[in-house]
């Protein structure tokens, strides 16, 4: 099986600081990795691999500092990679990363799987999984915290907090990973100094045919301002399991 696992280069959060007087964070200097979510989706793809065969493909989109981040990637797992760098990048947002990731996918051409994880450790929009589905005409489906395959389906089980939907749909698909799917594994030394032998591919927005006018500004919204929010609390319903047929 071919897959394909879509990443996010993010700041590492925990070094984040926050100005008093505006109350915005403090980005510039902070170490650049991939969130938590991003790994799940990496580890998710490895174990597939390991069970049924195929390869494992790593591609992001962000600054020149990928292309060191994502050998965190191929140590993880991924056979190979392909990093998107163009300074148009940088205006980019859900929708301009899910239109050049998606005319990346269609350059490297066949793949069975698509994963992302169900949100960035940034922002946490969402959007990028399912707007990526929907450019490239693909079943979506959101939330898994459990997957097997059989017979050129995919079954999985989605987690919506306080019940468990059962989907079966067929290949090529994308889905996004919760958290508790699996326990990312940590490299090795061997592993570290092996992903720098791995094939890793540089395009800009040219090699994948785009342009200025594909990152135009949009109504997107950014927070900028981290105020504090009351805490919702979850109620205590039980864990219900529905099934849904073949998307």
């Amino acid at each position: 099986m071919d897959i394909i696992v879509c990443l996010k280069q993010n700041v590492d959060m925990k070094q984040i600081r926050i100005k008093k007087d505006t109350r915005e964070p403090v980005l510039e200097g902070l170490p650049l990795l991939f969130g938590d979510m991003d790994k799940n989706a990496l580890e998710e793809a490895v174990r597939i691999r390991e069970k049924i065969g195929g390869k494992v493909i790593a591609l992001s989109l962000g600054s020149m500092k990928l292309k060191e981040t994502i050998k965190d990637a191929l140590a993880g797992g991924a056979d190979e990679a392909v990093v998107l760098i163009d300074p148009l990048f940088a205006k980019a947002d859900s929708r301009g990363t899910a239109k050049a990731l998606a005319k990346a996918i269609q350059k490297i051409g066949k793949f069975d799987l698509i994963i992302l994880g169900e949100g960035s450790t940034d922002n946490y929009s969402g959007q990028t999984g399912p707007r990526l589905a929907e450019i490239l005409d693909l079943p979506s489906i959101t939330y898994v915290k459990q997957v097997e395959f059989a017979d050129g389906k995919i079954k999985a089980t989605r987690n919506m907090e306080e019940s468990f939907e059962v989907v079966e749909s067929r290949l090529p698909a994308l889905m996004t990973v919760t958290t508790g799917i699996n326990e990312p594994r940590i490299p090795s030394l061997m592993q570290i100094l092996k992903a720098a032998k791995k094939p890793l591919q540089e395009w800009n927005a040219g090699a994948i045919g785009l342009s200025a006018a594909d990152f135009e500004e949009r109504e997107s919204r950014t927070v900028s301002n981290l105020a504090p929010v009351e805490q919702r609390k979850k109620s205590s319903g039980k864990e219900i399991l529905t099934k849904i047929s073949i998307i």
